[in-house]
């Protein structure tokens, strides 16, 4: 059976807005990315529908309503430097990248971080850096970053990622102690500290350390 992937992606829209996506640069970016290319060929029929999709690793391809969401809260504009906690598959790093200026991406499982740097030469884009590694500690070398994305949930505000936060810089993550008790979170720095503001209920996959 040949799959309309074009009718399905406008498909995927609709439920965006459904969502509550409103930025009209972040649903330009995901309508036009082919997200059946970052899962299996088992589960490609899945690719358009708004729900979380495994990918290996215990590790899952976030409904695209959340991706949706939590880009949004990012609030980034062409002329950042963003830093990606959790690379996975590689379809929120892409998304990101098509926003921003660069993209500096972390997975700690070495065999998905080669999967999607695959998909990104496939994509032909040259503006992610990726490293395999433990993104608990962010990337020290090239901070501060305009904008932090953390794709897995963590008990807290991850302290070492806030502080490589530039001022008036945003990070958005996945808070709670368990899958049933998270909230997407955006946490703004000041001068003076940490503003904040909760956006949504979700469920996540833990953060937790790289095995290296």
């Amino acid at each position: 059976m040949v799959v309309n992937f074009d009718s399905r992606r406008v498909q995927l829209v609709l439920a965006l807005r459904k969502a509550g996506i409103t930025d009209s640069k972040v649903m330009a970016v995901m309508e036009s990315i082919p997200r059946n290319i970052f899962l299996a060929p088992i589960l490609v029929k899945h690719a358009y529908e708004d729900v979380a999709l495994p990918i290996g690793f215990e590790q899952t391809l976030s409904q695209p309503g959340v991706v949706g969401i939590m880009t949004q809260a990012l609030d980034v504009t062409d002329r950042m430097k963003v830093l990606e906690v959790g690379t996975g598959s590689g379809y929120q790093t892409v998304v990101l990248s098509r926003l921003v200026r660069r993209v500096y991406t972390i997975e700690r499982h070495r065999e998905l971080l080669e999967k999607a740097e695959k998909r990104f030469k496939e994509l032909k884009i040259s503006n992610i850096t990726a490293k395999y590694g433990d993104g608990t500690f962010g990337w020290k070398a090239q901070e501060p970053f305009d904008r932090i994305m953390v794709t897995a949930a963590s008990l807290d505000i991850p302290p070492i990622l806030a502080d490589q936060l530039s001022i008036g810089g945003i990070m958005v993550v996945p808070i709670g102690q368990t899958s049933d008790l998270q909230s997407i979170l955006k946490v703004k720095r000041t001068e003076d500290g940490f503003e904040t503001e909760e956006i949504r209920e979700v469920s996540f996959v833990p953060l937790i350390p790289a095995e290296v």
